[in-house]
């Protein structure tokens, strides 16, 4: 079986963005089994102290968040030059060999080295996205991107609902199966996933385009993909508040268990992939991209609000359907982004999109989590558990007036 796509008809697109959808899904199956117990395993290496533990995982966080800053744009170069298959691959094998090491941690500094082994190895998300865009006509991305957003989704149901089984009798084995999964997920694609870039589409590897400086230098070139950029950057820091601060928040807040905290985020990653994988095409086709941005950056504003003004557990599932509504807007910058760049720079695009996400996931380990530690700090500060989705809330806000300032432009623009 060859390696190289030799065809770009419909049949061939369609079996490659299914491919990817599997490689994604298996791998974030696997984040998503260690999400509800990591913290747990914090928490009990710090005797039980929430604050405590809150700021080590905030550590934990950013380190993880820098490795990809630093190794997204080097990933991304790389699978310009040598293809996406080889990338991928290395990161399904890679993060297996990870989770083995991380469920063998017998202390806080060697789960801190696991955690910068697997933001290294986790860095090749944008080689996927990059896939993604070398097979999909420019018109359709949107709507690709939502389908590797499903994948997203669909892994955070199944992960959590796992670990909810596994991690309530030993919070180490989801750690030894999500292992399983990322190299039975490497082995997969090394039988199966076709290359999607061509040879004659090749760029050579340079440095200057592969590290997070030559990133920026990248999108300041185009200024709408700048504006964009800056946008997803928002969105992707408000993001942060889940991972940094969801487990600790439902655990000082709700006195949830493991099991309540992992069906919680599957209803989460339900709902996501419900929105992505079936209202993003109709919605793109009927009212376009930006209006899709600004209506996804509104409902998530108003979802992560409902999350911290939740006084109990009943109040937060309420507000997880407004939050789902967000992931209109994700795929659609995405779209736009894709649209404005040629097939040669896709995999620097998108090495770019990552390191600006992982911007985002530098700032928001210490932020959320240090914003929630002082809020229940102590009596000498105001009692305000949900603080940190407050702050995430105010972020999506701000991003809601760029992109509709952005909008304007482009629409003026167009019309003159």
């Amino acid at each position: 079986m060859s390696n190289e796509m030799t065809s770009s008809g419909p049949k061939v697109r369609s079996a490659a963005v299914i491919f990817v959808f599997v490689t994604v899904l298996l791998d974030v199956l696997a984040l998503g089994m260690i999400i509800p117990v990591l913290p747990k395993i914090v928490i009990s290496m710090v005797g039980g102290d929430s604050s405590a533990a809150a700021r080590i995982f905030g550590v934990f966080g950013f380190s993880w968040a820098l490795m990809q800053f630093l190794f997204s744009p080097v990933l991304g170069a790389l699978s310009d030059r040598f293809g996406r298959r080889p990338v991928i691959l290395f990161s399904n094998f890679a993060l297996g060999i990870n989770y083995i090491l991380t469920a063998l941690a017998p202390d806080l500094i060697s789960l801190f080295v696991t955690r910068i082994l697997s933001g290294i190895a986790a860095a090749s998300i944008s080689t996927a996205g990059a896939y993604v865009a070398d097979v999909t006509p420019s018109r359709d991305r949107a709507a690709a991107f939502g389908k590797l957003g499903t994948a997203f989704s669909v892994g955070f149901i199944v992960g959590p609902a796992l670990s909810a089984l596994l991690g309530a009798s030993d919070p180490r084995l989801p750690f030894w199966v999500a292992s399983g999964l990322s190299i039975a997920n490497g082995i997969y694609g090394w039988f199966v996933l076709p290359e999607s870039l061509d040879r004659d589409k090749r760029t050579p590897f340079h440095w200057r385009n592969a590290h997070a400086l030559g990133s920026f230098r990248f999108l300041r070139a185009n200024p709408t993909v700048l504006g964009l950029a800056f946008v997803f950057f928002l969105n992707s820091l408000a993001h942060e508040v889940l991972p940094a601060t969801f487990v600790l928040y439902a655990d000082y807040r709700y006195h949830w268990d493991v099991v309540t905290i992992s069906l919680t985020l599957a209803a989460v990653g339900l709902l996501g992939a419900v929105v992505q994988g079936t209202m993003i095409k109709p919605f793109v086709r009927r009212f376009g991209e930006r209006r899709a941005v600004l209506l996804g950056i509104m409902f998530g504003a108003l979802g992560f609000a409902g999350y911290g003004l939740a006084p109990q557990g009943h109040w937060f599932w309420f507000a997880i359907p407004f939050a789902a509504l967000w992931g209109l807007g994700g795929a659609a910058i995405q779209g736009l982004m894709t649209q404005a760049v040629g097939p040669n720079a896709q995999g620097q695009l998108q090495g770019a999109i990552s390191a600006v996400r992982s911007i985002g996931g530098l700032m928001g380990p210490f932020l959320f989590t240090g914003v929630f530690a002082f809020f229940i700090a102590g009596p000498e500060t105001a009692h305000i558990p949900g603080a940190a989705f407050y702050l995430s809330s105010l972020l999506l806000v701000i991003a809601f007036v760029i992109a509709l300032q952005l909008v304007v432009q482009t629409t003026a623009k167009q019309q003159g």
